[in-house]
């Protein structure tokens, strides 16, 4: 039952057929890709730093900048 109407929706307005596939498949994906690509190998790359390092060591002001 539930397949016939699936390949009459399919015929009849495949566009929408198609959106409902689609939309099905997104949370599939949400799921199994992480997992996947754990299995192969994948290793993430490290962060990129929020923040410039500042150095260790005593901040000199600038001078003959007299406003």
């Amino acid at each position: 039952m539930v397949f016939q109407y699936l390949r009459r929706a399919a015929h009849d307005s495949p566009y929408i057929f198609t959106s409902f596939v689609v939309a099905a498949i997104g949370p599939v994906l949400v799921v199994g890709v992480p997992a996947i690509r754990k299995s192969q190998g994948y290793v993430s790359p490290a962060r990129i730093p929020d923040t410039y390092p500042l150095p260790q060591r005593a901040r000199n002001p600038p001078t003959g900048y007299d406003d």
